[in-house]
């Protein structure tokens, strides 16, 4: 077989492939012998009708297509290895002669990794906020911690802002119930938002029994977007009564024996958050500070694949919060251009920077040994709330080990950049980043301030919020 390799553009080019014929045999008999497999000829037993009978049968085009069409992905990935090309999407391939029992010549456009020319990245800058725990973020913390021990008691008076009610809704459209959108003994904090326009308004000055009709719209179901009437009827208003914060309390809900201990222990763990964070957005600083000394010509296609799965994804998170685009759009105070615009832009720098930190590893010798995987399989199972048996299983099972793999090896390409950088926070103090892990990831912060203290296995948690309403709640 002999290729050559035409450059279309710096991220695109054009094979030529000519194929001896006597290469095509191993696909021409597995062609024979699977039709032979298929077809009834008086005389011979299925299987062993012999290919000029095949010939006269199906005709020899037939087996031609076929033995083609098995042969040409080898053909394909032969040529890429000779011309040492790294395709970044899928191939156009045309068959441009065919001569039977003589050749076979084809070509294959395809966009191509382009060539980069590594920068220096051994003396990168970057500057990140400082890291302050406030009183005010304690307070925050504390009081967090106390609504969660909290306890409900009705009241005889009108709801108000953080009080809780138990309410029972219902949307109609045209006067007739929507199927789905009716709900019964719900709690819910008034101000809370989040769950359907309109409805804090309604209940704000209602008092056990009162009922009121508003208009809204569905955020979730078929009907999503849709204008409704619903009905909002209070059963009950309640009060949230927290607990004194205490020396009590802090046994109650802590492992320590004061208030004041549990109060710097609380702290202590924002502090180590807010350090998590600064160094996650050091990580990105001196990545945006790399990608600043590049240039890098990438395929449109390969833009615009990314651009397309970044925005279905988005569409899917967003329905399942129930909220629309438009909505979103609102809340962040961004227009539909300004945001297409946004995400273009993350899109162009994240495809920079995959190829960046794959020639940095290359560069490096990078490599990733069982242990890591083992954790990255682990990490990516926790993320996505799978089981991580599950998880190994289906990586597996759809070969996606090696792009696991790969996106370990920038991992830590982008850990050895970071730790060789100098990055300072706003007042010029130096921070310390040589504690990545291996896969360049900071960790997660919110598992350091999570409520900022362990509950005890057998402290009485009386509900002072209830979870967020499901199904029809959803829907409305």
């Amino acid at each position: 077989m002999k290729s050559a390799v035409e450059t279309l553009s710096p991220t695109r080019a054009k094979l030529t492939v000519e194929v001896p014929f006597e290469e095509l045999k191993p696909s021409l008999d597995k062609a024979y012998k699977t039709i032979a497999q298929q077809i009834n000829v008086p005389g011979f037993r299925r299987g062993k009708v012999p290919p000029m009978v095949i010939d006269r049968q199906v005709g020899r085009g037939a087996i031609l297509d076929q033995a083609i069409n098995d042969a040409l992905p080898q053909l394909y990935v032969q040529a890429l290895q000779d011309n040492d090309l790294q395709p970044m999407a899928q191939p156009e391939i045309e068959v441009t002669k065919l001569e039977d029992n003589e050749s076979l010549e084809f070509t294959a456009e395809v966009d191509v990794k382009p060539e980069i020319t590594l920068p220096a990245y051994d003396d990168l800058t970057a500057q990140v906020e400082d890291v302050a725990v406030t009183d005010q973020d304690v307070e925050e913390q504390v009081q967090a911690l106390r609504e969660r021990f909290a306890t409900l008691v009705d009241v005889d008076r009108a709801a108000e802002d953080g009080d809780f009610v138990v309410i029972d809704l219902v949307a109609q459209q045209d006067g007739q119930t929507v199927e789905g959108a009716e709900l019964t003994g719900m709690s819910y904090k008034v101000g809370r938002g989040g769950m359907l326009d309109g409805l804090d308004e309604a209940l704000a000055g209602m008092s056990a029994g009162d009922e009121r009709t508003f208009s809204s719209q569905l955020v979730g179901g078929d009907l999503v977007g849709t204008d409704v009437d619903v009905t909002v009827k209070v059963d009950k208003v309640q009060e949230q009564e927290l607990p004194e914060f205490d020396d009590e309390f802090a046994q109650l809900a802590s492992e320590f024996d004061t208030a004041g201990e549990l109060s710097e222990d609380v702290r202590e763990r924002l502090g180590r958050g807010k350090r998590l964070e600064q160094a996650a957005a050091a990580r990105d600083a001196v990545l945006e500070a790399l990608l600043e000394r590049v240039d890098i010509p990438l395929p449109e296609t390969v833009v615009t694949d990314e651009l397309n799965s970044r925005r279905q994804n988005i569409e899917q998170q967003l329905a399942y919060a129930g909220l629309t685009m438009d909505k979103y759009l609102e809340d962040e105070g961004q227009t539909a251009e300004e945001f297409e615009a946004d995400l273009e832009r993350r899109v162009r720098d994240a495809v920079v920077a995959q190829l960046l930190l794959d020639e940095v590893a290359t560069k490096e010798e990078l490599g990733v040994d069982q242990n890591e995987l083992q954790q990255h399989l682990s990490v990516r199972a926790q993320q996505s709330g799978q089981d991580p048996q599950d998880f190994v299983n289906h990586m597996f099972e759809h070969n996606h080990i090696p792009e696991l793999v790969q996106e370990i090896r920038r991992g830590k390409a982008l850990a050895q950049i970071v730790e060789n950088a100098t990055v300072t926070d706003a007042s010029g103090n130096v921070i310390d980043l040589k504690n990545l892990r291996p896969d360049g990831t900071i960790g997660d912060p919110a598992d350091e301030t999570d409520e900022a203290t362990d509950e005890k296995g057998d402290a009485e948690q009386p509900a002072a919020e209830p979870d967020e309403p499901t199904t029809a709640a959803a829907r409305l």
